[in-house]
């Protein structure tokens, strides 16, 4: 790309202007509604991620809530799921995983503290590394697999790609559609519609999206992730719910189309089941978890290896376990700022939940960037890098 069409994008999607006047439009829509404040739910980490970086929420009218839900694969995986990555390690069997997973903590302990008592790590940036790490060596390779449905496409491919047979797979992926059924059925639930990943819809296509609309009544928007995307999806949102009306849209459309990458999906449900399963600080959410088929078993890490994690049992949870509230902030019902533990004794070089250890993790996010800037005028700073 060329640097006038490198600053074309940059002004197309991060202009100060454009978002000053959608974040008016906001701010009327909401001022034309019979009640406050207006609460919307996003179940995206990079979502978030933009919403801090960019200084958003400094911009929204008062009377619009944005709230973020568990849209962290690595924050709603869970504890007994990371035990049985814990417990190959500490068992001398090789992981590779994702970065963002090496500190999620376990019942009593994480795979860097796996790592520290000897056991076998490793960091890969992709599915196709691990499996490289398995041709170079004949020892077993377990990929600890994480993510919804777009890394799950990528695992998905390497199992149908013929991997080495050293090489397994222990998935903890995740699909969304079925927690969102989870969150607009909960009792006490403020949602009244939701901001949808775009990058998880490129995959699934918008039109996934439809049989829950039909179901609870709440409109859905597909958005991007820049600035101008998301204050754009808002805008939609809102709109939707002011005219009541539930339906699905796509502000998304350069990416995502209604049937989605027909390719992926077939890979997808190829190799992958849904089974139901506890998301981290959520509940069970039925058809949540992907699993392998029966007839990737050869590959299946749950099938081939004894997952010993009674050997955990001997150490004693960390103190400060207890009082942290990650699941009541995926669950959106808590910000960060609610718990006592965030910024004090939970920080990104040593958290006790899961929400500070990824970059998608709310707490790690308001950390970095705070929740609710004050930033003496939102103008310039909407679109600053």
């Amino acid at each position: 790309m060329s640097g006038a069409d490198s600053g074309f994008a940059e002004l197309k999607f991060r202009d100060p202007v454009r978002a000053r006047a959608l974040s008016d439009t906001l701010a009327r829509l909401t001022g034309e509604m019979d009640r406050s404040p207006v609460s919307i739910m996003h179940v995206c980490g990079s979502h978030e991620q933009a919403i801090a970086k960019f200084g958003l929420r400094a911009t929204l009218p008062t009377a619009l809530n944005v709230i973020m839900g568990p849209g962290c694969p690595v924050c709603i995986t869970d504890v007994p799921e990371v035990d049985e990555g814990v417990a190959l390690a500490r068992q001398g069997v090789r992981i590779a995983t994702y970065g963002d997973m090496v500190k999620v903590p376990g019942t009593v302990m994480s795979l860097a503290d796996a790592q520290a008592e000897g056991g076998r790590v490793d960091v890969v940036y992709s599915v196709t590394q691990a499996v490289d790490l398995a041709r170079a060596s004949t020892e077993p390779v377990v990929f600890f697999a994480t993510g919804f449905e777009t890394t799950a496409v990528a695992t998905a491919a390497a199992v149908l790609g013929n991997p080495p047979s050293n090489f397994f797979v222990l998935s903890a992926h995740k699909y969304i559609p079925p927690v969102m059924e989870i969150v607009a059925e909960m009792p006490d639930t403020r949602v009244e519609g939701f901001l949808a990943a775009g990058h998880a819809a490129t995959i699934t296509g918008w039109g996934v999206f439809e049989p829950f609309v039909a179901r609870h009544k709440l409109p859905v928007v597909v958005a991007g992730f820049e600035p101008l995307d998301i204050l754009a999806g808002l805008v939609k949102l809102v709109e939707l719910i002011r005219e009541r009306c539930a339906s699905v849209e796509n502000m998304y459309p350069r990416c995502v189309t209604r049937e989605g990458n027909l390719r992926a999906q077939e890979q997808l449900w190829k190799v992958f089941r849904p089974i139901g399963g506890r998301w981290r600080g959520i509940a069970h959410v039925p058809n949540g978890n992907l699993r392998l088929r029966d007839e990737w078993a050869h590959l299946d890490a749950r099938k081939q290896f004894d997952i010993d994690v009674s050997r955990l049992w001997d150490y004693a949870p960390p103190a400060l376990a207890h009082e942290c509230l990650c699941g009541d902030i995926m669950a959106g019902i808590k910000s960060p700022t609610d718990c006592a533990l965030f910024g004090r004794e939970c920080v990104p070089h040593s958290p006790v939940g899961a929400c500070m250890v990824s970059s998608e993790g709310t707490c790690k996010i308001w950390h970095q960037y705070g929740g609710h800037p004050n930033l003496g005028g939102y103008g310039g700073a909407v679109c600053a890098r």
